[in-house]
Parts: structure tokens; sequence; C-alpha cells
């Protein structure tokens, strides 16, 4: 496969297999994450790497997975990730304006994981106090987001854009995905103007 099917290929993934993954591995998709641009090269992130299954059931209530189909889309018992990459910011480091730096390492992360067969669900939506308290993270730092992580037990469907970008499980309980088409969203040389349909929610 090449780099660009690899892009093209991801999906968010919210049901995995219950195999563990390889603490190697693990640290491979960290270190992607590590080597990702970073604003004037602060590099204020560090990863919080969860595989103990013990422990990995104790984040999984602090966690909100897809609004649109939750709860029927929450990942099902037995279904769970089985390891979790923290973000962390380094607020002695930088204070702000590390969003940045959390999406270019996020990226990187979700394509190496990817990569590897290793589905992933970026998670922003997050009980960050009960994270922190969980692993007695300190104050200066913050927990900034979660990258849930596991072989795939789903296949989800890209649909055509259809006037509306909700996400939603068929009978079967498969995830179809509405993407705007690259028509409604390149622009060469100039601005051109799209037809309301195509910015409707």
């Amino acid at each position: 496969m090449s780099f660009y099917d690899l892009i093209i290929s991801r999906r968010t993934i919210r049901q995995f297999k219950s195999q563990p993954l390889p603490r190697e591995l693990l640290e491979r998709i960290v270190n992607a994450g590590r080597l990702a641009p970073s604003a004037g090269n602060k590099q204020p992130l560090e990863f919080l790497v969860v595989d103990e299954p013990r422990l990995c059931h104790q984040v999984f209530p602090h966690l909100k997975w897809a609004a649109y189909i939750s709860p029927r889309g929450n990942p099902k018992p037995g279904q769970e990730p089985v390891a979790y990459i923290i973000t962390l910011v380094n607020l002695s480091i930088r204070a702000q304006d590390y969003e940045y730096d959390v999406g270019a390492a996020m990226e990187n992360m979700i394509l190496a994981a990817w990569a590897e067969n290793v589905g992933s669900c970026w998670l922003i939506s997050i009980n960050r106090e009960k994270i922190a308290a969980l692993f007695k993270i300190p104050e200066n730092y913050r927990v900034d987001c979660v990258l849930a992580l596991g072989y795939p037990a789903e296949i989800p469907i890209v649909e055509t854009f259809q006037g509306s970008i909700r996400y939603w499980l068929d009978e079967e309980g498969r995830l179809h995905v509405p993407k705007r088409s690259l028509e409604m969203v390149i622009h060469f040389n100039q601005f051109t103007p799209r037809p309301p349909s195509a910015q409707q929610l």
C-alpha cells in the first residue's frame, strides 16, 4: 500500500479486537508522535501509554465516544480498546498555542498505527481531571487528549456527502461516514463560492 493509500483508507475505529498490542509497536507509534513538527521546536508534548488491562478498564469510563451514535456506537463489551496513548502538554514549556503540536503528533501516531493495521479513535471529550488523578499527573501538565488503540473489529464505510455530516449505524451495526467531495473543498488560484447545500450540517 502506498503512503497516499494508507492516508485515504484510514477510518476512526470504535470496536476493537481483544488481541493485545506489542509494547514495541506502541513505542514505535509514540516515536512517530515524538518526531512530529513542533512550533518553535519547543516540544512540549509527552505521552503516557496505558496497556495494562486493569488500567485500561479504569480509563474507559472517563471517555466520551461518538455523540451522533452514542450509546449504540460506543465500544461493546469485549471490544474496548486494548491500549491508550494519553497526550500530555508540559505547560512549563508551552502554556498556549500547543494545539498545533498536538494535532501534528496525533496524526503521525494515527497513521503509524494504521500502517501496522492498528485502528484508533482520537478522543477529545474526556474527563481530564479524573484521568490526571488516576495517573498522578502533575498540575503543570495538561491532559490534552487520548488515542484509543486496538486491532479493528469493524470496517467503517465512507459515504458521499448528501447535505449532512452526521455519521450513522445501519441495521447491521456498520458505521457509515459522509465525507465532502474533493470538488466541494478544493480551490485553485482563487476562491470559488460553493452552493449552500455544500455547507449544510
